[in-house]
């Protein structure tokens, strides 16, 4: 059956397919003093960051059990993460052409996907109170300016990560339970 795995990684930097140059803004021998991995893999998107506080969500989803394609599945996934920030208080929205979740002009929540004979791989990481100066050392998703943020950040709150994994797991089940 589907299934979603909900965790919070340590410091690392991923580098996506879609990343053309070396886009990190400190030398990896920097990051390695720093405790922060430098891992290339197989999902969409450029760079981001991940660290303790924020919410890795990896559906392992058969598109076709749910009636989805790609597309779909992406923007199912924004709202997915859209619906949890809304029960912590925070709204938050899509951008045409950036795929993610913004609050207004800054980013909260980073989609990287990767389909394989139309099933589902990585997924979306929601930024929730984790420290947000990881990502001053790339360009996050590629785009040159961008400005990252937290529910914490935008709130003020500290929100308990368990809770905040439950409500999302909980998301996961209404949005990509089984149709038939």
């Amino acid at each position: 059956g589907n299934v979603a795995l909900l965790v919070e990684h340590p410091a690392v930097i991923t580098l996506g397919v879609r990343q053309k140059e070396n886009r990190l803004l400190t030398d990896e021998t920097e990051l390695s003093r720093r405790g922060i991995e430098v891992v290339s893999i197989r999902r969409g998107g450029a760079a981001t960051a991940h660290n303790p506080g924020q919410i890795v969500c990896y559906p392992i989803i058969k598109l076709k059990s749910i009636g989805l394609g790609v597309t779909d599945y992406v923007h199912r996934l924004e709202d997915a993460g859209i619906v949890l920030l809304r029960h912590f208080g925070l709204e938050s929205g899509t951008r045409k052409g950036f795929p993610g979740i913004w609050v207004v002009d800054r980013k909260i929540a980073s989609i990287g996907v990767q389909v394989q004979k139309w099933v589902t791989l990585h997924g979306i990481a929601i930024n929730i109170c984790n420290d947000l100066s990881i990502f001053e050392v790339i360009v996050p998703c590629g785009l040159d300016g961008v400005r990252m943020t937290s529910l914490e950040k935008e709130t003020g709150h500290r929100e308990d990560m368990r809770k905040a994994k439950a409500e999302l797991g909980q998301i996961c089940i209404d949005f990509f339970g089984n149709k038939s």
